[in-house]
């Protein structure tokens, strides 16, 4: 499978694979019907699909650079040559995938017991994966750290990002103070934690 999609966003590629598949089926005609009118429309809709399936993949570096870049264009560097609807879109668009990032690590941004619940079923598939020798790196040994980075790197400047966008209101603060409390407590409990998980799934 990783051959056919060149190594690149194997699990996202295929999953906007199978998806469109589906919504294509005759079975859906009337889906269809509803969701677009024309090919132009048709397109515009597999474009959003792919965008923000692919704005999950959080490991691919140039998909990151271009994603931090089209924020940038759509929220403080705005062509003022173009069209106030285009810039709309652009905007639209843009959040469109930060919700698709939100929902895809939203544990991170709740209380710390949904937090805890979802890292450690996360440590077990990895872990697990590992022992079965589907890894090649213990993930154990960076789990207390990586956390941490991936707060200060990703959670944190995501749920910044969303406050900025008002997509949320209100409730933009109360994830980002949940993601903030959440990598103090990791900080404080992470190494401990990291041990129990170890003692559990060894």
């Amino acid at each position: 499978m990783a051959a056919a999609y060149n190594n690149q966003s194997v699990a996202e590629q295929n999953s906007v694979d199978l998806a469109w598949h589906i919504l294509m089926d005759s079975a859906f005609s009337n889906l269809r019907a509803c969701l677009f009118k024309t090919e132009g429309d048709l397109r515009r809709l597999r474009q959003l699909v792919v965008n923000s399936v692919m704005a999950t993949d959080i490991f691919d570096k140039d998909l990151g650079a271009m994603r931090k870049k089209r924020w940038a264009d759509a929220f403080h560097n705005p062509d003022s040559n173009e069209e106030v609807d285009t810039q709309i879109h652009r905007k639209a668009t843009i959040v469109i995938e930060h919700l698709i990032q939100a929902s895809d690590v939203s544990h991170t941004m709740q209380h710390w017991h949904v937090y805890q619940k979802w890292n450690e079923r996360l440590f077990e598939e990895m872990y697990l994966g590992y022992k079965a020798g589907l890894l090649e790196n213990d993930p154990s040994v960076n789990w207390y750290k990586g956390e941490l980075g991936f707060f200060d790197n990703y959670i944190i400047p995501l749920t910044k990002k969303l406050k900025e966008c008002g997509v949320f209101g209100v409730s933009s603060d109360e994830y980002l103070n949940y993601a903030t409390n959440n990598r103090a407590e990791w900080e404080k409990k992470g190494e401990e934690i990291v041990q129990k998980f170890l003692a559990k799934y060894a």
